[in-house]
């Protein structure tokens, strides 16, 4: 694998495919903040690269820009060598299908959701699995639309990949894209691990920040609570300025795994409530003793490097496995190559305490 931005990536033979001359020919379907970053940032790398928007305005926006953005979406994608699905949660499924009757059977498709279990279900039960790579971009902010979009949104960012048996070729070409393009941190897990995850690290937090704004909305001294919020506050309610429809569908597509976390979360809760109302100093201590050990690992930890070898054509089982545990273990990839008849991942693990 290249450096970051040393040259445009060159095409490459996934599932089965020849190598191709000239440089990567991506889409990006959807071009709100996330997949609008995502445009820009292929952009300017030096991909040949088209955008398509359901949004008129939208369109003609992009094209004022400079970006390739044919009014019908089949234009779009014809004969390109990789598709980002970057529409809202509801019109993925649909736009999978369309989208991988256009493009061609030699096209890697992959999508930006922050749900992913349901989606690659979907695309295995319509024989997609070989091609689709269900992907998230842990990146973001409070804003929405194209022109909020910036092209260096995922450096360092993790960027969850969830490989499949019959899609690790396409799994692994697409892991070595991201990391050229967008420099950021390559998760491998299952879908299932994703959803999980994300429940609690990112989808509770939408809740939290909404409950704790919707407080302050209400409450009797509301204008004189928001005069004098702090970083605490602000903080801690930054999200809940997301747009509602996008949070919603986010609640919704995950809903039974941010439910199971809610009540950790709940439980947890209750537990400190229990010991400011005994007035019992020792438990609230030890609660934020342990809330502080997590706070001050997510500012850092020591990571070390790991480099292991697979066959390329031998069975997938022990490739997975290596790949959804690193990911479960908070690890992630920083390099990914295939040569002959070997695939090489570079690798950094977080270290014990």
């Amino acid at each position: 694998m290249d450096e970051p931005g040393s040259s445009p990536p060159r095409r490459a033979a996934h599932h089965g495919t020849q190598p191709s001359d000239g440089p990567v020919r991506a889409a990006v379907v959807g071009t709100g903040l996330i997949g609008g970053s995502v445009l820009l940032g292929l952009g300017q790398a030096g991909l040949d690269v088209a955008g398509w928007d359901p949004d008129p305005a939208t369109r003609e926006q992009l094209r004022t820009q400079g970006v390739v953005c044919p009014d019908r979406l089949d234009e779009a994608v014809v004969d390109r060598d990789v598709v980002f699905l970057c529409g809202p949660l509801p019109t993925l499924a649909d736009t999978l299908l369309r989208v991988a009757r256009v493009a061609g059977d030699r096209c890697v498709l992959t999508d930006v959701g922050s749900t992913k279990a349901e989606l690659a279900d979907f695309a295995e039960r319509h024989a997609l699995g070989h091609r689709f790579v269900a992907g998230h971009p842990m990146a973001g902010t409070d804003r929405a639309g194209l022109t909020s979009a910036v092209p260096g949104l995922f450096a360092d960012a993790a960027w969850v990949l969830c490989p499949t048996g019959p899609g690790l070729p396409a799994f692994r070409w697409l892991a070595g894209l991201l990391r050229d393009v967008f420099r950021s941190r390559v998760v491998p897990m299952t879908a299932g691990q994703h959803d999980s995850v994300v429940a609690l690290c990112s989808h509770v937090p939408h809740l939290v920040a909404g409950a704790l704004a919707g407080a302050a909305h209400r409450a009797e001294l509301g204008d004189a609570v928001l005069a004098l919020a702090a970083g605490s506050f602000r903080d801690g309610t930054r999200v809940a300025g997301s747009p509602p429809g996008r949070t919603a569908n986010m609640l919704l597509g995950n809903r039974e795994r941010v439910l199971a976390e809610l009540a950790a979360v709940r439980a947890f809760l209750d537990e400190l409530a229990d010991a400011l109302t005994a007035g019992d100093a020792g438990t609230l201590t030890a609660r934020y003793d342990e809330a502080r050990a997590a706070r001050t690992t997510l500012a850092g930890c020591p990571f070390t490097g790991q480099r292991r070898e697979f066959p390329v054509d031998a069975d997938p089982v022990a490739e997975l496995s290596y790949l959804t545990g690193l990911g479960a273990a908070g690890g992630h990839l920083t390099g990914c190559r295939v040569e002959a008849a070997l695939v090489t991942y570079d690798a950094r693990l977080p270290q014990p305490a």
